[in-house]
This record gives C-alpha cells, structure tokens and sequence, in this order.
C-alpha cells in the first residue's frame, strides 16, 4: 500500500470522524461509535453533491439549511399505529382520569416520526371517553422537517405497514378511504399541532412550554449517557408537578438519578414527575410499586 494511499484514507477516517462529532453536537444522535454506519446512511447525498466527507462537512458549516437534508438520511423513523398498546392503556385506564378536572391537558410526543404516535393517542383518547376529547392538545414534534410534512397531511397508503397493529374497527371509526390509502379524520387531526424540534435545541424545547404527559419512545436508544441526561433533564423541567414520562421498553433512565418515580405496571413501566400528592393507582386499584432514582 503507498503512501499516497494510506493518507487518503486516514483523511477520509478523520473527515468521516468530524462529521460524526458535529451531528452529535448538533442532535445527540451518537454515530461516534459507528462510523461506518454514519457512511453508509450519508453517502447517497455526498454522491448527489459529489462531494468527499472533508468537503461535506466544510458545506455543512457553510450552509445550516444542509442540516434539514441531512437529517433526512441519518434518523430512523419507523414507526406504527398503537405502538406498544400497553402503554396506551396504561394513559386511558391510569393517566388521563388524574386529569379529568383539567381544562386543558398537554400532551407531547416528542420525535414524532410521520405522525403514528400522536394519532394513536388521540385516538385512545377519543376512546377512552374519560376527558372531552377537545381539552387535549397534544403538540407532535420531530427533527425531520419530511417526515413531519407527511405527518401532518395525516394520510397513509393502505398497504403501509404502519397498520400492521390497528383494529379494524379503530380503522373503520377514526379514517375514511382516500385514494389508495386512508385519511385520518379531521376531529382527530385538529386536536394535534405538529412543530419543527431538535431536542438538544435550548429554544426548541422551551417552546413546547409546560406539559402534563410526554411520550418519547425508541429515542434515547441513539444516544450516548451524556445526551440522554440533557434531554431527561429538560424533560423534568417542562413536565408540570405529577406529569408523566413514556420512554421506550429498551430505554431506562435506572440509575441517573432524575427525580423521576418509577412506574411498575403489569406490562410496562413508565415515569412520573413526583409531588405532594403523588399516590398513583394502576386500574386494578392495587397500589403501583414507586422506586426513586
């Protein structure tokens, strides 16, 4: 191997490393421990601009509006309808009768991907019948300005495997045919705002404003230690005395001592921002076991 070559190389190693370095600084997402997979997901746009990884990551810095493209190509959104039902049970049976005497209550769904997760819980909460439909607002934000586009036309193709999980009567009540796909229908649609969000994003994120219940599952699953405690953190600030937090069952936050009260339900565990009064009963009206961490 000459010289020549094994220079180029190297170049390409540390070019490939700094990019990796600025989407961590940029979004938490941690490609530092997988390089190889950060080339794959991002070559097809250096091959539209033929570009090297040096040149892309010199256009990056020159260019923030790249950063929308390049999201695109690096974040996984896949996602379905009633994800993780249990958890949805655990908001219509246990969460939202804490809140049946409030006017107005805040739902997030933070990383929303294209839409699947906060229609599903406008949807179990049309169903739950516990609290009027029309006081839940819940504001659904993602980092990928393409896949929220497609999330708030709030239409999906009918073989899209993102019903792989719904009820046919869920389907039946809550969409109408259009085309070759399926509609959400507008009573639903109307109680979600959809918004533009980087949750390392200081000003994104107080934007949201404070907050009752937040969902973010399968995110914190991409990021490092470092990253996961800056969002929690912020997610701790924003969820009003009492609120809840929905991760993914892959994710925990065991052991980095947030504040938050663990949740152990009979399928699921979940947390909750504790207070004065922070006795939670699970649906069987068995008292839910809490540990601090």
């Amino acid at each position: 191997m000459n010289m020549k070559f094994t220079s180029e190389i190297q170049d390409h190693d540390v070019c490939l490393k700094n990019l990796g370095q600025m989407i961590y600084d940029f979004c938490g997402l941690n490609y530092l421990d997988n390089l190889s997979l950060l080339a794959s997901k991002v070559s097809k746009r250096l091959s539209v601009l033929n570009m090297t990884f040096g040149e892309y990551t010199e256009f990056l810095a020159r260019n923030r509006q790249e950063w929308n493209r390049l999201v695109e190509h690096i974040t996984n959104n896949e996602t379905y309808f009633f994800r993780e039902e249990s958890q949805l049970d655990e908001l219509s049976h246990v969460v939202l009768p804490q809140f049946r005497n409030k006017k107005c209550i805040r739902i997030w769904s933070a990383a929303c991907s294209t839409g699947e997760e906060p229609y599903s819980l406008a949807m179990t909460i049309a169903e739950s019948g516990i609290v009027p439909p029309e006081s839940v607002h819940i504001i659904a934000t993602d980092i990928n300005k393409k896949v929220l586009q497609i999330a708030s036309r709030g239409w999906y193709h009918k073989n899209s495997l993102c019903f792989r999980r719904t009820p046919k009567k869920m389907l039946e009540k809550y969409f109408f045919s259009k085309d070759e796909g399926f509609q959400i229908k507008s009573y639903i649609k109307d109680r979600i705002e959809f918004r533009h969000s980087n949750l390392l994003n200081d000003e994104d994120m107080a934007a949201v404003d404070k907050v009752d219940v937040i969902f973010c599952r399968n995110v914190l699953i991409y990021f490092d230690s470092a990253a996961t405690r800056r969002v929690i953190s912020k997610f701790y600030h924003l969820l009003n005395p009492g609120g809840f937090l929905f991760l993914g069952h892959a994710e925990t936050i065991t052991g980095m001592n947030t504040n938050f009260e663990t949740i152990n339900a009979h399928a699921t565990f979940y947390y909750r921002k504790g207070n004065a009064d922070s006795e939670v009963r699970h649906f069987d009206e068995t008292l839910i076991t809490r540990r601090q961490y």
